[in-house]
């Protein structure tokens, strides 16, 4: 399997790196991507990636954490894209209005400005989208004939009607552990939806922590209980989703080794 959307670099996890990273073949886990949110933590994900052979990195800036974007910053991104082949995206970058005090126009200017920047390097995007799908669809509107390489909306939450709009800009989504919690009535009939040959994996450590650990600390060694439910909702095999799921990553994010 592969992790494809973890944060290895939040300070709840950065201590324990070494032995999430030393659990993960036992766990089935081939790979995992380390998600920066920010300019400081997006520079974790890549020492992250260099000290570490099955772990990769992207790097942007978040929405919540949109007073942190800069032009100094973004250049930088590009400079870690360029000069780091573990460097797999930009992301996560995208839209949040689960606050209402975070300014929309600023979420949409940060956003616009990081899938610029992805479309001129070529590299595939990681978005997070919370309660703005519709904004977010019009947005990728404007923006999918310049992104040429892939873009993954990461633990998603929108519908299965939405799943058909997305999939006209070839979107990959991601699922963790909130499919294993009980009030996620409808998320099996949204990855039912979803084209297998579009369907991911990840967990969202340290948050998003599958039954049974929910209320602890999540770790990408859990990966496997999103996956077992999965291939419940789909009718197939464990092997299957993780055959399915790991041959998808690679296409989305061709410098995993």
């Amino acid at each position: 399997m592969i992790d494809v959307h973890a944060h290895i670099c939040d300070e709840r996890l950065l201590p324990e790196a070494d032995t999430i990273v030393s659990e993960l073949a036992q766990n089935n886990v081939s790979a995992v991507i380390d998600s920066g949110f920010c300019p400081v933590s997006s520079e974790i994900t890549v020492k992250n990636a260099e000290k570490y052979d099955n772990v990769y990195a992207t790097v942007g800036v978040h929405p919540e954490e949109y007073q942190k974007a800069s032009k100094e910053a973004f250049s930088r991104f590009i400079d870690l894209y360029n000069n780091n082949k573990k460097v797999v995206a930009i992301g996560e970058i995208g839209l949040d209005y689960h606050y209402p005090e975070l300014p929309k126009e600023k979420q949409w200017e940060v956003f616009e400005e990081q899938l610029q920047i992805a479309g001129s390097l070529n590299a595939p995007v990681v978005l997070h989208v919370r309660d703005a799908v519709g904004d977010a669809y019009d947005i990728l509107k404007n923006y999918f004939s310049y992104l040429k390489s892939g873009i993954l909306l990461h633990c998603y939450s929108g519908s299965k009607e939405m799943v058909k709009q997305f999939d006209r800009f070839d979107c990959y989504y991601s699922f963790g552990g909130a499919v294993t919690f009980k009030n996620a009535t409808e998320k099996p009939d949204v990855i039912r939806a979803v084209p297998p040959e579009r369907l991911l994996l990840e967990t969202d450590c340290p948050y998003m922590t599958p039954v049974p650990f929910r209320g602890q600390t999540n770790y990408p060694k859990y990966i496997r209980y999103a996956a077992d439910k999965i291939a419940e909702i789909l009718g197939t095999t464990f092997e299957k989703v993780d055959l399915q799921t790991t041959e998808n990553a690679k296409r989305l994010f061709p410098r995993l080794r």
